[in-house]
């Protein structure tokens, strides 16, 4: 804030930015922080999100190494003067935490911290986190003293007021990521519902003519030995599969791991799993290539999930092929089938979407394009292009 009003404005306008780019409640909480440590100049800055049993949920730095917050030890308790702003719910500034009555110390490895500035989280009537500095790294001539030889704060009205105006667009930025989260939480619980009655179909009509040979088995035991044994090879072949099924239905339940796994990963298991629970032969291939951000491989499985829902169960098609490769720093996902087809304008004018609209808007909400080429009796191909970062 030293440079000027204009310079100030710009480094807010910057640090609001950075906080409305992420989706991820993670993310949003360390782009808080960052911001708020590089707009005030501080040494440190963290940010608490309490639980409901005394402690935090989660719990941000910066300014701190991974190795010196390792050595600090577990998360701090609501205590001292993170309990005063969360439960008073009104700012503090200190020109020496320590020497507050309710400072109650900190474990060994913790660095030393004087001055310092910190204020509730607020949506509407609840505290949603604990937002503070401290260290404010300027000379010591500008830490003056007071008319009783007190060291004054090293923060300033100013600074307070500026991080009230962070911590209010904190407050938006982090409640539309908790929402986000919680739309995906939702998403993802639907997509396990649907394939888990895809998968149930599959699983059931291999146990049924499990059943169904073992059957003629027994009856052609005893006046066809020959034919007998051969039921029973089939019966063998018939269990192993429905064991694949079952298997199947065990690793694709589980939400999909992008950031353990990657896109590619994904994208090859889920086609393998509805290759299995579906008549169509359902293919995927993908060149290796660089990790795109969080948010576009997100849209990107989703996209493929829709179009292949669509394609499975409404194009009657004997082939559909997943594909992802690399165009320039981002990619390009192609899902192809030799089904029906349509014509996408009469689906418009109809009324009928097809997914089309969610899918256009997962895109979109990443920077990215979607096409859709169809014609009746040619097939589709629904391509999604991101830009990567």
């Amino acid at each position: 804030m030293s440079q000027g009003p204009r310079s100030g404005l710009v480094a807010v306008s910057a640090a609001l930015l950075a906080m409305s780019r992420h989706l991820e409640v993670r993310d949003v909480l360390k782009t808080i922080v960052a911001s708020a440590r590089e707009l005030l100049d501080a040494r440190y800055a963290a940010l608490g999100v309490p639980d409901d049993h005394g402690g935090f949920a989660q719990f941000v730095v910066d300014g701190v190494s991974d190795d010196e917050w390792k050595a600090i030890g577990p998360l701090p308790r609501q205590h001292g003067i993170l309990a005063a702003m969360l439960h008073d719910a009104k700012p503090e500034r200190l020109a020496d935490v320590r020497e507050d009555p309710r400072f109650e110390g900190w474990p060994a490895a913790h660095p030393d911290l004087a001055d310092f500035l910190g204020l509730p989280i607020r949506d509407g009537d609840d505290i949603i986190g604990a937002l503070f500095l401290a260290n404010k790294q300027r000379p010591r001539a500008d830490h003056p003293a007071d008319a009783e030889g007190e060291r004054s704060c090293g923060f300033t009205e100013e600074d307070e007021e500026l991080l009230a105006l962070l911590a209010q667009h904190a407050a938006i930025a982090l409640t539309n990521a908790r929402l986000y989260e919680r739309s995906r939480e939702l998403t993802i619980a639907e997509e396990r519902s649907r394939l888990a009655h895809e998968l149930h179909d599959a699983v059931s009509q291999k146990l049924f003519s499990l059943r169904l040979t073992a059957q003629a088995a027994t009856a052609l035991v005893d006046r066809d030995p020959a034919r007998a044994k051969d039921e029973l090879h089939q019966v063998t072949a018939l269990a192993a599969e429905a064991a694949d099924e079952l298997r199947a239905a065990v690793v694709e339940l589980r939400p999909a791991a992008l950031d353990e796994d990657g896109l590619l990963a994904t994208l090859r298991t889920h086609a393998q799993v509805l290759d299995r629970a579906h008549s169509a032969c359902v293919t995927f291939t993908g060149g290796a290539f660089r990790a795109l951000p969080a948010a576009q491989e997100e849209a990107v499985l989703r996209v493929a999930q829709e179009a292949l829902h669509n394609a499975l169960r409404h194009s009657g098609a004997a082939h559909v092929d997943v594909s992802v490769e690399r165009r320039g720093p981002g990619a390009v996902l192609r899902v192809t089938d030799d089904g029906g087809g349509f014509d996408p304008g009469r689906v418009r004018s109809a009324g009928r979407h097809l997914g089309l609209v969610s899918m256009r808007d997962r895109a979109s909400g990443v920077g990215g394009t979607l096409t859709v080429a169809s014609a009746p009796g040619e097939g589709t191909t629904i391509e999604m292009e991101v830009p990567g970062g």
